[in-house]
């Protein structure tokens, strides 16, 4: 799950991205409208939801958001604001927010705001992702998988495996690129080094096979990786 983050308080957007990452979601934060629409028209990058701070340099959360809607993107959006009359939360919403929250705010409240713009989008993910023997849970951001006897066991993962392998899980059986999981999963800003895509997978393969998920993942040479099911029979 993917945020754009736009906030130009650093002690806030830094709170936010701190939280939001410690809840398993990749955040791209950007400081300004400007450089928050050069993600936004990046086509590799597909955000879950969006969150703008009203009051931020080169195009306001407010312009930002009808430029949005305007290009008919429909990504969810809460609004961040200090505005606290009527008369500004109608001009939020009218804009094309799709909810809104006065600073200051509770972090609890900012994610639960976020999980029922999730839930009301027409791209809602369920609370469940299951794919062949595996299951993610995203109330408790575990991945577990079924022993002999059918019992769930959970499958220890750092924030960046459970990201890579909840990209698996919706694309099983197809062949994703390197340049697709880099850019899919790692920030827009980031510099990673060219082998931490290949490092990372390594990395899940070995958890999944102490699991007893043995080659669920597969390299095909000069194409890239595959989450093939049909080696959960072998």
């Amino acid at each position: 799950m993917r945020v754009l983050l736009v906030e130009d308080e650093p002690d806030l957007g830094a709170a936010i991205k701190r939280t939001l990452t410690q809840q398993k979601y990749l955040v791209d934060w950007v400081l300004d409208g400007d450089e928050a629409w050069a993600y936004l028209e990046n086509s590799w990058t597909q955000y879950t939801v969006a969150i703008f701070d009203w009051m931020i340099p080169k195009n306001s959360g407010l312009e930002l958001c009808q430029k949005l809607r305007s290009h008919n993107n429909y990504l969810p959006v809460l609004m961040l604001t200090a505005k606290d009359r009527m008369e500004d939360k109608v001009a939020g919403l009218d804009a094309g927010a799709d909810d809104y929250l006065v600073k200051p705010f509770g972090m609890a409240e900012l994610l639960a705001r976020l999980r029922a713009l999730q839930r009301r989008s027409p791209h809602f993910q369920p609370q469940e992702l299951t794919v062949g023997n595996l299951t993610l849970d995203y109330g408790n951001n575990i991945v577990a998988t079924k022993n002999a006897l059918g019992n769930k066991e959970e499958i220890p993962l750092t924030n960046k495996e459970f990201q890579l392998i909840e990209y698996f899980m919706k694309h099983p059986n197809q062949i994703v690129t390197t340049e697709q999981i880099r850019y899919q999963l790692w920030e827009v800003s980031s510099e990673t080094v060219s082998n931490v895509v290949a490092a990372q997978i390594r990395l899940l393969r070995r958890k999944l096979a102490h699991s007893g998920c043995e080659n669920m993942i597969e390299t095909l040479h000069g194409m890239g990786y595959r989450l093939n099911l049909s080696h959960e029979s072998e």
